[in-house]
């Protein structure tokens, strides 16, 4: 079996995407070797195990976010972007490394209180998880944890969300 390390090294680095000056961490290597998916999600449930849901935010964060709930016995929440949900939502604007982005939340996605276990692949900037965590809480569930697989040291991410959430604790595997 795979240690989660070993799996991490699977990660590649693809230059200029998706477009000039960005460095992409391209997670279809480790997603593709059965091993190292498996070892990823046993690491980021132990992250968290006592939550009453998973969160992902869409898209690769929902290919952890929806495991890890399964493998804790737990519901996932998908946090998703603008127009794709299909009944009643709240809406946060954020700005990404190269844009802005709206993401959605079903305003009945959980009950209020529910402890919730935040997932996303990678951590850039902090404005996708900073946006979804504040539609969680706005509907009044609780981030016990934020976890990552890997980060873009450069952008600064785990600074902004620790300043603006500082009793989140954050989890990044690579680190």
């Amino acid at each position: 079996m795979k240690s989660y390390r070993e799996a991490l090294s699977l990660i590649r680095l693809i230059p200029d995407f998706p477009k000039p000056g960005i460095l992409l961490q391209d997670i279809t290597p480790l997603l593709s070797d059965g091993e190292a998916f498996t070892a990823i999600i046993s690491k980021i449930a132990t992250c968290s195990p006592d939550v009453d849901f998973v969160a992902g935010v869409e898209a690769r964060g929902f290919i952890f976010a929806a495991a890890v709930a399964n493998s804790l016995g737990v519901g996932f929440i998908p946090i998703r972007k603008s127009g794709k949900l299909p009944t009643h939502s709240i809406s946060r604007s954020y700005g990404l490394e190269y844009g802005n982005s709206v993401l959605e939340v079903h305003r009945d996605a959980f009950p209020q209180g529910s402890r919730i276990l935040l997932i996303d692949d990678i951590l850039a900037t902090g404005g996708t998880i900073s946006a979804s965590i504040e539609l969680i809480e706005e509907l009044d569930g609780v981030i016990l944890d934020v976890a990552f697989i890997s980060e873009i040291e450069e952008l600064d991410g785990y600074r902004v969300i620790k300043e603006r959430y500082p009793a989140i604790e954050i989890h990044i595997l690579s680190r």
